[in-house]
């Protein structure tokens, strides 16, 4: 009689990790943030190119989606002050230190560019009339100001879940910044190709390939190179929402570049582009969840480091 193989299981069935206590809307906030992001690039294209609607389409959306970014983050921290108290200090090691100024940069800067396309509306005489000849130019600085945080508003996200002990978000740390990098350059042009008409989209189509070939590259690399920790993102929740961003994104991609002459393919492509923006959010959150869930994940790729380390030095 042989003793049967040893099944894994934690002490007493109860998770190594505990499980992360964020909910829904720091999903919803890496979302917006990299919408922000890309929507910012977009506005910046606009404006360095001579379209207009670009232009505006991506200012407008830049402040709302910080604007909503900022609200999730501090509903999460629970009091508006907490916010402001990581201000006091600057870490460089922190992501969340780090990623709390660049916010603070962002926000207005996406404020001012996005107030200036209110000049035209207002009268030419008196006071108004000095608002009407200042805010456009403020707001072309402030546009470009805006464009060159963008990228790290895009990615800081990435690596503040990678720093976590997470063990499908830890183990993930070169791809979680690339991945989300793409899909905030995917969702921004979905902005684009939404709002504007197809002669005046090429900016948006151009970062729409190029995001989506980021994004696609990174999921590749998380699909292959984790192991057991790229489980998480495959089964459940987390498996169905990136599947489903996958398909969207490669719709979005393939109608972006046939709809150069069709208002309809370019708005359908954009939407297609947003929707898996959020998607790819998500199932990465629900990923992540799932694997500090499931002490599998925490132990056995422990084990394995520790037996090739012992087979090295042996």
């Amino acid at each position: 009689m042989a003793v049967p193989p040893a099944e894994f299981t934690s002490y007493y069935g109860r998770p190594v990790l505990k499980e992360p206590v964020w909910t829904w809307d720091i999903a919803a906030y890496l979302f917006t943030g990299g919408l922000a992001a890309g929507s910012s690039l977009v506005a910046a294209g606009g404006q360095l190119t001579g379209r207009p609607v670009l232009r505006r389409a991506g200012r407008v959306t830049s402040l709302v989606a910080v604007g909503a970014s900022a609200y999730f983050l501090i509903a999460d921290l629970g009091r508006p002050a907490r916010f402001h108290h990581m201000l006091r200090v600057v870490k460089v090691t922190s992501p969340m230190s780090v990623g709390t100024w660049v916010l603070s940069v962002f926000g207005p800067a996406a404020g001012v560019a996005a107030v200036s396309e209110v000049a035209s509306w207002l009268p030419e005489r008196g006071v108004w009339g000095v608002g009407r000849r200042v805010l456009p130019p403020v707001g072309q600085v402030a546009g470009l100001v805006a464009a060159v945080s963008a990228p790290a508003l895009a990615t800081y996200t990435g690596v503040l879940l990678a720093d976590t002990a997470v063990p499908s978000w830890h183990e993930a740390y070169p791809e979680l910044p690339v991945i989300f990098a793409g899909s905030a350059l995917a969702s921004g042009a979905g902005v684009g190709l939404v709002a504007a008409s197809p002669g005046e989209a090429g900016p948006a189509r151009r970062l729409a390939v190029a995001g989506a070939a980021l994004e696609l590259w990174g999921a590749h690399r998380v699909e292959t190179r984790l192991g057991l920790l790229s489980e998480p993102y495959a089964v459940g929740r987390a498996g169905r929402l990136l599947r489903a961003g996958r398909v969207l994104t490669a719709v979005g991609v393939v109608g972006a570049l046939l709809g150069r002459r069709s208002r309809v393919v370019s708005v359908v492509s954009g939407a297609a582009l947003l929707a898996a923006s959020v998607c790819t959010r998500f199932g990465i959150f629900h990923g992540g969840v799932a694997s500090a869930r499931d002490p599998r994940y925490t132990v056995v790729p422990q084990r394995e480091r520790l037996a090739r380390r012992a087979a090295g030095e042996g």
